[in-house]
Order: C-alpha cells, then structure tokens, then sequence
C-alpha cells in the first residue's frame, strides 16, 4: 500500500477534518487515524489495520449526527421508542454508514488514493453476532427506519462476547464454531464505564411498614451484578437523525477477591468475576438443560433490569417525577423474551419510587406493547415455578398479584357469562407449574401485535383467542418490513442503479415509487438490462460459491434458492425431494423438459435440534451424488452456503430467480426473507403462510407460484385424520424419491443414516411433506416452463419489485407510530 500520513500543511481545522465530507477533509482524517487511533509503524500496517482506520473515519462522522440526536431529544418534549430484543442482527456497520450518509462514492476515492480498496476492506469487517435470525434482523430493520423516520429511538439487548456460532460444514455435518466477533475489537461501539446499573438475583423478600404505615418489599438478593453499556449508533438514511442501540456486558461487583487467592484458591479468587460475566457469554445459551434454563432467564431480566433503570434515571433528567413516565418511553417487547419487563418496572416503580399499585400498573400498562412471533403453543416462553422463584422472587410475588387482580377482574365483568379462566391465567397449572411469559406480556401491554395479516387472524383465533375475545382492538396487524437501503441499494448496486436510472431514488425512502417500474414492462430494452443486472450479479457471486463450496455453478441456470434457519415445518426437505425427483426423472430419460437448475441452500441448525443437523446432512449428501452424476451435471447442481448470516445473505438475495418460501401453512408467523427475495427481482414459490399471503396480493397471483393446502386445510387434515402412508402409495414420484432416500443411494449403502428423518414423514410427519408434495412439483414444473420464456419471466420480476412497496420497514415503522406507540406524525420525516 501506497500510504502517505504526511499532515495537510494548512492544518485544516479540526472539527471540519473529523466531521467534513469533502474528499480532502476525509483523506486528512484517514490519515491521523492511521497514525494516532491505530498506531504502528507503517510497515507492519495490516489491512485490517487499514479497514480500522477507515471506521473510524466513518465513525467520526456518524458522532456528529448521533450526538445531535440525542441532544435534541433531551431539549424537546417528545416521545422516545424503546426497542426491547434478546437480539439485534445489524450487519457489519461500514458500508451501510457510507451509504445513509452518500460518502460511499467519496470514500472509495479518498481510500484509493491511498493505494487501498474499499470492498476489500469492507469484506474485512466481522458481523457483530448478536442474533440468530428473522427477529434479530427485524429488530435492526426497525432501528434503521426509526433513525430515517427521526423517531428518537433506543434498542436494548445483550452485548454477547460470542455470537450466534459459526457454521462449519465437515463431511456434510453442521459443526459448531465459536464466533469471536470481538477478537479485533469493534470500532462502532462506545463504552459506557460510568453508565452501571445494578441487578439483583436470588435471594428472598421481606415485607414491612414504613413510618407511614404503608406495606413495602425489600428483595434481599443471594448475588448482584452490573451492567455496563455499551453504545453503538445507527444512522438514517441521508438525514441527521440517528438510534442508539444500547447493549449491556455484565460484570461482578468484585473481579478479584484477594483473600482467596492469598489462601491460594486461584480459582474462587475470579469465581464472581466469570460468572456473573456469563450473562453476556454467549447468545442463547442451549437450554435443553436445567443450567441453560437459569442462565436463559438471567439473561433476559439482566438486561431488561439495566435497560429499565436507565430509562427512568433518563426520565428524571427531563422530568421532576414518573407519574408521566408512559407519555415519555414507548416501549416494544420484541417476542417473550423480555416479557419480565412488565413485572420489573412495576417493582421499581413500586419498591424503589414509592408508588401505589394503581399508579405503577397504569404507567407499566401504557407503557409497554408486545409483538407476538409464533403460534405454536410449545413455542411461547414459560418457566418453572421453583426456577422463577429462585432467580427472581420478587417477581414472582408481582406476577402473583397481577394474576389476581387480572382474573378477579375478568370475573366481575363477566358474572352473567363466565369466562375460562384457565387459558387467562398468568399461570400454568395443568401439570407442573409455570409462569406464561405471553400471558404475562399480554395482559401487561396495551396493545399486542402479530407481524402479518395471516399470522394476527390465527393469533386471535387459535393461540390468543380467549384474551381477544375478552379485549376486542387489543390485538391488532403490523406486517413485517425490511430497510431498502441494506437488502437493495447495499446489496444490490447494479438494479439501484438501473431503478435509479428510470424513475430517480426517490424509492429509496418512498418504497411505493417502485410502482413506477410498471411502466416499463413491456420496454423491450429495460427488460434485456434487468436481465443482464441479475446475470451480471450471478456471474459474480458465482465465484464466491465456488470458493466456498467447491463446486462450480452455470450463471446462466436458473438460481432456485432457499437460505434460512433449519427448521422442519421450513420444510428444506422438502425442497430436497422435488431435487431428487427432478434427478429421478433425468436418470430415467435425459430429454426430459428440465431446465437447468441450480439449487443453493444455507441456514444454521440449532445446536441441540438432530433433526435439523440431519436434513443439513441429507442436502449435502444429495449434493455430491447429484453433482458427481456426469448424465446430469449440466442440468441440476446443488451447493449449501456454510455459515449463513447478514454479509453472506447481501450476497446471496440478488442473485436468486426463485425464491423458496414452503413452510406449512400456518406456522410462519411472516418471514422477512420472502420481501428482501422479491425486493431484488425473485419470484416466489410458496404456501399461503405468513406474509406470503400479503406479498401474492401485492405482487398479483399470475406472478407468484402457489402451492400447498391452506392454514384451515390443514387443521381439518388433522381433524380427519392424517395418514401419511396414503400420500406416499398415491404419489409415485414421491414414492421414488423416499425409497431412494431409505436404499442409502445417497448415503454410501447406509440406509439407517437418514432412517430417523424418513420415520418421521412415514409416521407422523408432523408438517405435512407428503400431503403438500404433488402439489409442489406440479407448481415447479409450472416454474420450469415460465423459466422458458424469458420476456415473460423478465416481466414477472420487475413486478415483484414494483410492487413490493408495502414491505417496506418504513411503512411499518409509521403504522406503529401512528397505531401503538403514539407519535406525533408531524415530526417524522416526509
């Protein structure tokens, strides 16, 4: 590298050097940071070395806005929002920076001059791991579109030293890495030594009257532990707003207890220090076991407790008391996870300020609101009773009395019709005893949200009913939606570009001005263009698969993806079938109307899910039989993307022609995976399941390939009796495709390797493959003869992504300002 530190010798002013955005004022700053933020020699300058004086460059920029934000906040009566999340799924920072703040261009130039490349250094960066999918990257959706709306808004989670694991693929088997995103340090955050709150665990109450008389709780807690803070900001794009999201590390108290190590326990000398610090170990810790379980619910108070303290200690900064405490913060329980939320603030609000019951539940009620992100009855959080009042018996004593309360209520109002008030209940008493984290959530809430259409009407009909009955406008639909400006401008430079080029950037933060497109599909030259986009996009990332998988793709084939966590009910195996059946059908008679095919998997089992690992297997092991076939190779191949995540997904969304959204219906709750595919020119295969059925209105049904029985279909399926052996002799290609499977032609003559996932289709097949499996291949071959025509398909993709509009995570944003949150719309921005 060509690196020249020497100072500009006009010694450019300082605050226009650290925050400037002329070519000049960035290359000076570029400079001092090489020198005096990373300090070396530079001949021993590393190109990480290189990208961290680039952050920081970007960082100083990104302060000024941030700074600006949060002064105007506590200068102006306005409300903030308040996003609750065990995860936060940013992405790496660089790149989305420059692009919200139009430096991207700037910088690559300042960059060269310096005899460096800006996607180069880019793709140095670690992804922060601090989530595990869909909810995590929604929860980062949000934080994006709160700062471009100007809402003032603050994300709350954990700052995990370890991530979500690395995935590692070794003969075919998911291999857990540790993922140590914070080894090189993280230039984005700000450590925040002064901002410790301390949380109590264990330990027992004491009930007493104070000198007025009045009845009071002391939690004596068994340990304590701190929370310190950590800053990261998160800019809008091409305004000067931006979020905080604000992540705690735990720590104890005491790091070091001489008097043990002078007695020579070295160990019991940091035994407070390590475990208190596993808090914030490591993200989800596996929970199948008892310890998991404790350090799952530490985890989710510690940071609930710490985000709440620095709420109200903000409050009172602007405020003289609390009583107005719910007119300030607006806040979001993104799923269960911070469910005890409800009960901490009534305790501080309580036990630490002094107010009555009345006055605390009417503040916590208006206070908080809850998104709901599963049906699934066995998914929705709840914990033992002698855990909960283990780690946390205060709370345990409040969730008591807001049951009683709760119930006693419902009882008077409904004297002449009782109610059931067993599914009410903040408590399960069917067997063991639980706390229900919904229940709690729900009831805690003013209002509670599913995240599509589909997904809300099942929610009030099945999994909530009784509360919606009970509540009527209560629950209510806020469709998911993803940021434009990471999953299309970032992702996707080429179409920006060719969108740009025909109806302006106005799209960028008006998502219905892709409408526009629409007029330009039957321009024969913009057809032939976005045809060259995707290929030139395919023709790219072609290189990156063979690096990682080592097999070599025709960008020309049609690129038929399903990226996403390993679940059953996603139904990966099922796209494994139709493989096997397509492959089938070659073996028998090689003029087979099969166009080719190139079908690219990736997504991470959970730890402790088998089955999950085992589908992970099959994929690969279908992948080398179908890849290895000479008679087929030029017309079906297989890769699975190892260790998919943000950086891996920006590469993977644009170069999709067939997008594989083919979960049972009724059990994704919306899916945002579905919109960033559309968004970038993919059509969709799919079921009607979660916002599938909202992105088909949208997009028009002769552009969107529908399969598979109904969410209603289904549960009379179930209701009748369902037998999956009768699906199995009815369908002979199914038929073909298990028994290939059960021979061990996939698995080297082992025919027990895959046994465990075939007895689960034949004996209870649980998310209904055989049922929905004629129907899919039917709907594939419609895809293969769309596939043909190349107009017609053209025609089809630019449609998707002119009127995908409504998926946007700025319309969802407003809806939640206007609907839930109670934001003046007059100050979000245009």
């Amino acid at each position: 590298m060509n690196v020249d530190i020497q100072m500009d010798p006009k010694r450019r002013s300082r605050a226009k050097v650290r925050t400037g955005r002329h070519i000049e004022d960035i290359k000076q700053d570029l400079a001092e940071n090489l020198l005096y933020v990373i300090g070396k020699p530079l001949i021993t300058t590393t190109p990480y070395d290189c990208y961290m004086a680039v952050a920081h460059t970007v960082r100083n920029r990104v302060l000024k806005q941030w700074v600006d934000s949060v002064e105007s906040f506590f200068l102006r009566k306005i409300k903030a929002v308040c996003y609750f999340s065990a995860e936060f799924l940013t992405g790496p920072h660089l790149a989305n920076n420059l692009i919200n703040m139009d430096l991207y261009d700037t910088m690559k130039k300042a960059v060269r001059e310096f005899g460096m490349d800006l996607d180069a250094l880019i793709d140095l960066e670690s992804e922060p791991g601090l989530g595990n999918g869909g909810l995590g990257r929604l929860a980062a959706c949000y934080m994006e579109s709160l700062a471009t709306l100007g809402v003032p808004a603050i994300g709350y989670g954990i700052r995990y030293e370890f991530g979500i694991f690395n995935q590692q693929i070794r003969d075919g088997w998911q291999v857990e890495l540790t993922d140590k995103w914070l080894r090189l340090g993280n230039p984005w955050e700000i450590a925040r030594p002064e901002r410790i709150y301390g949380v109590k665990l264990g330990g027992h109450t004491e009930h007493y009257k104070d000198i007025a008389g009045r009845h009071c709780v002391r939690w004596v807690p068994g340990r304590m532990v701190l929370g310190m803070a950590y800053d990261t900001p998160i800019l809008g794009y091409r305004v000067k707003a931006a979020s905080m999201l604000r992540l705690w590390k735990a720590e104890s108290p005491e790091s070091f207890d001489f008097e043990d190590f002078n007695r020579g326990d070295y160990y019991g000398a940091v035994e407070d220090k390590v475990t208190a610090e596993n808090l914030s170990k490591v993200l989800y810790p596996n929970d199948e076991q008892l310890q998991g379980k404790r350090l799952r619910l530490e985890q989710q108070y510690f940071f609930v407790s710490c985000s709440l303290q620095n709420l109200i200690e903000m409050h009172l900064l602007k405020e003289k008391n609390l009583y107005n405490f719910h007119e300030g913060f607006a806040a979001q329980l993104n799923d269960t996870h911070p469910a005890v939320a409800v009960a901490e603030l009534m305790r501080l609000l309580m036990d630490e300020h002094q107010m009555t019951w009345e006055d605390a539940w009417h503040i916590t009620q208006n206070t908080f609101s809850y998104t709901n992100h599963t049906l699934l009855p066995e998914a929705l959080e709840k914990w033992s009773l002698p855990l909960f009042a283990s780690i946390l018996p205060r709370h345990l004593e409040i969730i008591y009395e807001i049951n009683h309360r709760f119930l006693h209520e419902i009882i008077q109002l409904n004297r002449e019709n009782p109610v059931d008030l067993e599914p009410l209940s903040l408590i399960d008493e069917s067997g063991e005893k639980f706390v229900r984290m919904a229940n709690l959530a729900v009831v805690g809430s003013h209002a509670v949200n599913g995240v599509a259409a589909l997904h809300t009407e099942l929610l009030k009909k099945y999994t909530m009913r009784h509360f919606d009955e009970l509540f009527p406008g209560k629950f209510t639909n806020k469709t998911n939606g993803v940021t434009l400006r990471r999953w299309v401008v970032l992702s996707n430079p080429r179409l920006t570009a060719l969108i740009t080029s025909r109806i302006g950037d106005a799209w960028i933060m008006h998502a219905e001005e892709l409408r526009k497109l629409e007029a330009f599909v039957e321009d024969a030259e913009f057809l032939k263009q976005w045809r060259k986009v995707k290929l030139d996009d395919k023709q790219e990332q072609a290189h990156y698969i063979l690096q990682q998988t080592g097999v070599e793709v025709d960008p020309a084939s049609l690129f038929d993806v399903q990226v996403k966590r390993i679940h059953e009910y996603k139904r990966q195996h099922l796209n494994v079938l139709h493989i096997i059946a397509l492959y089938n059908r070659l073996k028998k008679n090689p003029k087979s109307a099969v166009p080719p095919r190139t079908f690219i998997f990736g997504g991470k089992a959970a730890p402790g899910y088998f089955m999950a690992k085992l589908i992970i297997k099959l994929i690969h092991c279908v992948a080398d039989v179908v890849n290895g076939d000479l008679a087929v190779q030029n017309r079906l191949k297989v890769v699975f993307i190892p260790n998919f995540n943000v950086k891996v997904a920006q590469r993977i969304y644009p170069i999709a022609d067939l997008s594989e959204q083919i979960s049972t219906a009724g059990l994704e709750a919306s899916g945002t995976g579905n919109m960033k595919f559309s968004f970038n020119g993919a059509l969709t295969i799919g079921t009607l399941d979660g916002a599938n059925v909202e992105i088909r209105e949208e997009v028009g049904e002769e552009n969107f390939f529908l399969f598979g029985r109904t969410a209603d279909e289904i549960n009379a399926l179930k209701a009748s009796g369902y037998y999956p052996y009768d699906h199995y002799h009815a369908c002979p290609e199914l038929r073909e495709a298990i028994d290939l499977i059960v021979s061990g032609h996939f698995s080297g003559g082992d025919t027990d390797l895959f046994r465990p996932l075939t007895d689960a289709l034949f004996f209870q097949d649980k998310y209904f493959l055989f049922a929905d499996f004629p129907s899919y291949i039917e709907c594939q071959d419609k895809v293969g003869r769309a596939w043909k025509d190349k107009d017609r398909w053209t025609r089809m993709s630019i449609l998707n992504v002119a009127r995908m509009g409504k998926f946007s995570s700025d319309r969802s944003i407003r809806e939640y300002c206007a609907d839930i949150w109670g934001i003046d719309q007059t100050l979000l921005t245009p």
